[in-house]
Protein backbone atom coordinates (compact mmCIF):
# COMPACT_ATOMS: atom_id res chain seq x y z
CA UNK A 1 0.00 0.00 0.00
CA UNK A 2 1.68 3.46 -1.66
CA UNK A 3 1.58 5.67 1.88
CA UNK A 4 -0.07 9.37 1.44
CA UNK A 5 1.90 12.19 0.38
CA UNK A 6 1.80 15.66 2.41
CA UNK A 7 -0.09 18.53 0.27
CA UNK A 8 1.22 21.14 2.61
CA UNK A 9 4.74 20.64 1.09
CA UNK A 10 6.79 21.08 4.24
CA UNK A 11 4.31 23.53 5.92
CA UNK A 12 3.36 23.66 9.38
CA UNK A 13 0.68 25.40 11.15
CA UNK A 14 2.41 28.62 13.35
CA UNK A 15 0.70 27.45 16.48
CA UNK A 16 2.65 23.81 16.11
CA UNK A 17 5.59 25.55 15.48
CA UNK A 18 5.35 28.40 18.59
CA UNK A 19 3.39 26.18 20.99
CA UNK A 20 6.24 25.83 23.10
CA UNK A 21 7.72 29.05 23.65
CA UNK A 22 4.74 30.61 23.81
CA UNK A 23 4.21 28.12 26.78
CA UNK A 24 7.76 28.93 28.17
CA UNK A 25 6.77 32.43 27.80
CA UNK A 26 4.19 32.28 29.47
CA UNK A 27 5.11 30.12 31.97
CA UNK A 28 8.08 32.82 33.42
CA UNK A 29 5.18 35.17 34.34
CA UNK A 30 3.52 32.87 36.02
CA UNK A 31 0.41 31.71 33.84
CA UNK A 32 0.62 27.85 33.51
CA UNK A 33 -2.62 28.38 31.53
CA UNK A 34 -2.00 30.44 28.45
CA UNK A 35 -5.55 30.50 27.56
CA UNK A 36 -5.86 33.28 30.35
CA UNK A 37 -3.87 35.51 28.17
CA UNK A 38 -4.57 34.52 24.83
CA UNK A 39 -8.37 34.74 25.58
CA UNK A 40 -8.21 37.60 28.04
CA UNK A 41 -11.61 39.54 26.83
CA UNK A 42 -13.91 36.26 26.34
CA UNK A 43 -12.40 34.81 29.88
CA UNK A 44 -13.35 38.28 31.75
CA UNK A 45 -15.89 40.01 29.32
CA UNK A 46 -15.64 43.02 26.68
CA UNK A 47 -16.27 45.53 29.59
CA UNK A 48 -13.23 44.89 31.66
CA UNK A 49 -10.73 43.74 29.20
CA UNK A 50 -11.28 46.89 27.39
CA UNK A 51 -9.73 48.57 30.92
CA UNK A 52 -7.25 45.93 31.76
CA UNK A 53 -4.84 43.18 31.02
CA UNK A 54 -3.10 40.37 32.75
CA UNK A 55 0.79 40.86 33.70
CA UNK A 56 1.55 38.67 36.10
CA UNK A 57 0.71 35.88 38.38
CA UNK A 58 2.62 35.27 41.12
CA UNK A 59 2.72 32.10 43.68
CA UNK A 60 3.12 32.59 47.48
CA UNK A 61 5.84 30.38 49.46
CA UNK A 62 2.67 28.09 50.78
CA UNK A 63 1.63 27.33 47.22
CA UNK A 64 -1.84 28.11 48.45
CA UNK A 65 -3.37 30.24 45.88
CA UNK A 66 -1.67 32.58 43.45
CA UNK A 67 -1.98 36.66 42.81
CA UNK A 68 -2.80 38.05 39.81
CA UNK A 69 -1.49 41.38 38.97
CA UNK A 70 -3.80 43.37 36.09
CA UNK A 71 -2.17 46.35 34.70
CA UNK A 72 -4.77 49.21 34.39
CA UNK A 73 -4.76 53.11 33.60
CA UNK A 74 -4.76 55.05 36.60
CA UNK A 75 -8.13 56.62 35.37
CA UNK A 76 -9.63 53.58 35.44
CA UNK A 77 -7.96 51.44 38.32
CA UNK A 78 -10.95 52.58 40.90
CA UNK A 79 -13.32 51.27 38.56
CA UNK A 80 -11.27 48.12 38.28
CA UNK A 81 -10.89 47.88 42.47
CA UNK A 82 -14.71 47.49 42.56
CA UNK A 83 -15.15 44.46 40.32
CA UNK A 84 -11.92 42.35 41.81
CA UNK A 85 -13.94 39.68 43.03
CA UNK A 86 -16.06 38.88 39.48
CA UNK A 87 -12.63 39.36 37.80
CA UNK A 88 -11.03 36.73 40.39
CA UNK A 89 -14.36 34.39 39.70
CA UNK A 90 -14.06 34.78 36.28
CA UNK A 91 -10.04 34.00 35.82
CA UNK A 92 -10.54 30.99 38.35
CA UNK A 93 -13.93 29.68 36.29
CA UNK A 94 -11.21 29.48 33.25
CA UNK A 95 -8.56 27.36 35.55
CA UNK A 96 -11.25 25.37 36.35
CA UNK A 97 -10.86 25.30 40.48
CA UNK A 98 -9.81 28.54 42.69
CA UNK A 99 -6.40 29.45 41.45
CA UNK A 100 -6.29 32.91 41.92
CA UNK A 101 -6.69 33.92 45.30
CA UNK A 102 -6.01 37.82 45.20
CA UNK A 103 -6.22 40.39 42.25
CA UNK A 104 -3.74 43.07 42.83
CA UNK A 105 -3.87 46.12 40.47
CA UNK A 106 -1.21 48.05 38.92
CA UNK A 107 -1.73 51.63 36.92
CA UNK A 108 0.66 52.72 34.12
CA UNK A 109 0.10 56.07 31.76
CA UNK A 110 -1.45 55.02 28.68
CA UNK A 111 1.84 55.41 26.94
CA UNK A 112 3.98 54.30 29.87
CA UNK A 113 7.52 52.09 30.16
CA UNK A 114 8.61 49.53 27.73
CA UNK A 115 6.61 47.05 30.03
CA UNK A 116 3.93 48.82 30.99
CA UNK A 117 2.33 49.93 28.16
CA UNK A 118 -1.27 50.14 28.38
CA UNK A 119 -2.80 49.98 25.05
CA UNK A 120 -6.64 48.71 25.77
CA UNK A 121 -9.03 48.18 22.78
CA UNK A 122 -12.35 50.27 23.23
CA UNK A 123 -15.70 48.48 22.69
CA UNK A 124 -16.77 48.73 18.80
CA UNK A 125 -18.66 51.79 17.82
CA UNK A 126 -22.88 50.63 17.81
CA UNK A 127 -23.32 50.52 13.82
CA UNK A 128 -26.56 52.57 12.87
CA UNK A 129 -28.82 51.54 10.39
CA UNK A 130 -28.60 54.62 8.86
CA UNK A 131 -31.06 57.66 8.58
CA UNK A 132 -34.65 57.28 8.92
CA UNK A 133 -36.42 57.12 5.53
CA UNK A 134 -37.74 60.64 5.60
CA UNK A 135 -34.88 61.93 6.87
CA UNK A 136 -33.41 60.90 3.97
CA UNK A 137 -36.07 62.16 1.13
CA UNK A 138 -36.33 65.12 3.11
CA UNK A 139 -32.20 65.90 2.90
CA UNK A 140 -32.27 64.88 -0.62
CA UNK A 141 -35.31 67.35 -1.33
CA UNK A 142 -32.78 70.31 0.30
CA UNK A 143 -29.94 68.96 -1.81
CA UNK A 144 -31.48 68.29 -5.26
CA UNK A 145 -31.07 72.16 -6.62
CA UNK A 146 -26.88 72.33 -6.27
CA UNK A 147 -25.67 70.79 -9.99
CA UNK A 148 -22.34 69.91 -8.79
CA UNK A 149 -22.50 65.80 -7.75
CA UNK A 150 -20.13 66.29 -4.40
CA UNK A 151 -21.80 69.55 -3.29
CA UNK A 152 -24.93 67.57 -3.85
CA UNK A 153 -23.90 64.45 -1.44
CA UNK A 154 -22.25 66.81 0.61
CA UNK A 155 -25.06 68.96 1.20
CA UNK A 156 -27.38 66.00 1.53
CA UNK A 157 -24.93 64.51 4.33
CA UNK A 158 -25.28 67.64 6.06
CA UNK A 159 -29.09 67.86 6.32
CA UNK A 160 -29.55 64.67 7.20
CA UNK A 161 -27.17 65.36 9.98
CA UNK A 162 -29.16 68.45 11.10
CA UNK A 163 -32.51 66.84 10.23
CA UNK A 164 -31.50 63.90 12.92
CA UNK A 165 -30.02 65.85 15.34
CA UNK A 166 -33.54 67.85 15.64
CA UNK A 167 -35.39 64.80 15.16
CA UNK A 168 -33.82 63.65 18.95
Amino acid sequence: MAQRRSSTRGFKRTAILLGDQIRRAGESRGFAVSRVVTHWPEIVGQDLAAIARPVNISYGKGGFGATLTVLTTGAQAPMLEMQKEQLRERVNAAYGYNAISRVRITQTAPTGFAEGQATFEHRPKATSSGPAPEVAAEASRVAQGAKDEDLRAALERLAQSVLSKQKS
